[in-house]
């Protein structure tokens, strides 16, 4: 099965000039849901992880189904607001806006092997902050996977690590 057949290219969408994939389509078929989950996990249980970071809100379906097909743990990366207690924060730019990332301040200890999970690498600005976000905790980071590469923005230059990716385009 091709994974590419169930992504939908949406032009100008969140704004004019953005070509945003659409991951619906694939979520919504089980098997090719199955199918990445299982992918995923062959390419990166190599280099055993220990938890898995994954960011708000599409990050969060694939970092969590893959953490559970590991049986490891899973730390979700919020959005302002959204978690309560002493958290850690980064903020940095997106092709087409700024944000700001958090997780909770003992979510990560210096023992932890990260894996960093997202849906697409774009620029790599989400990949660099939750770089920032896991070394600022004394953890050690594996790798990254992403769902969907976009190769002309060249989001993985100047992230010195390892990547799995499963589409490229």
């Amino acid at each position: 099965m091709h994974l590419g057949q169930f992504i939908r290219s949406v032009p100008d969408y969140p704004k004019k000039g953005v070509l945003f994939y659409d991951i619906t389509p694939l979520l919504g078929n089980g098997e090719a849901f199955r199918e990445c989950i299982e992918n995923f996990s062959t390419g990166v249980s190599k280099w055993q992880p220990t938890k898995i970071l994954s960011p708000e809100a599409r990050g969060f379906i694939f970092g969590a189904a893959l953490a559970m097909r590991l049986a490891i743990g899973f730390v979700p990366v919020r959005k302002p607001g959204k978690l309560p207690g002493e958290t850690r924060s980064v903020s940095y730019s997106l092709e087409y806006g700024t944000n700001t990332l958090y997780i909770p301040a003992d979510a990560l200890a210096s023992k932890d092997r990260v894996l960093l999970v997202d849906d697409v690498l774009a620029t790599g600005g989400t990949i660099h902050a939750m770089r920032d976000l896991v070394a600022a905790s004394g953890a050690q980071i594996v790798g990254c996977a992403v769902l969907l590469e976009l190769d002309a923005l060249h989001g993985r230059k100047n992230l010195d690590m390892p990547f799995h990716t499963l589409l490229h385009v």
